[in-house]
């Protein structure tokens, strides 16, 4: 997710979202992947729709603070197994679910959400936003459209490809796709 998908708003988590909060409007739904982005996010009071969160910053353990920070009242919590560099079922379904709800979802990863934020475009409805971070640069704004998904589709149609398990792939491309 190195490469930007949408819109850089550049500096650390407090002065990314100050500039965000000009800019956000009021998406369909507001996804936030990441947990130091989360964290920030709700540190401001804004207050994403679905978060995606694995306690884990800069491959390394998240601060106390940062953890404590990303939970919520209000979530419904599912957790979910994805390993590092995978999109697995497990998560696509916890996303259909949160995607699909009125409710708030606090979605953990067990594993590593460093690519959550592909699917999360590619199911969020039109005119949401998806926020996840940049290490080092700041977080992405990624507004929703057709042609924003047809963009992520055609990334994790890469993606899948390079896995094995072709069962396990037509599953995973019957799910993501037919959102």
């Amino acid at each position: 997710m190195r490469k930007q998908f949408g819109t850089l708003y550049e500096g650390p988590g407090e002065v990314a979202v100050n500039s965000i909060l000009k800019d956000l409007g009021n998406p369909t739904k507001l996804i936030s992947v990441g947990d130091v982005t989360t964290f920030h996010l709700l540190k401001s009071g804004i207050v994403p729709d679905i978060l995606i969160v694995d306690d884990r910053t800069h491959r390394g353990p998240a601060s106390e603070k940062v953890i404590k920070g990303t939970k919520h009242d209000g979530f419904k919590e599912l957790e979910v197994n994805n390993p590092s560099g995978t999109i697995t079922e497990d998560l696509l379904d916890a996303l259909a679910d949160a995607v699909s709800s009125d409710q708030r979802f606090r979605i953990f990863v067990k594993g590593e959400e460093d690519l959550a934020a592909l699917p999360a475009v590619i199911m969020a409805p039109d005119g949401s936003v998806v926020l996840y971070g940049q290490p080092d640069k700041g977080m992405m704004l990624v507004r929703i459209t057709s042609s924003k998904k047809l963009e992520m589709k055609e990334l994790m149609d890469q993606i899948i490809n390079e896995q094995e398990d072709n069962q396990q792939l037509d599953s995973i491309r019957r799910k993501l796709y037919g959102y």
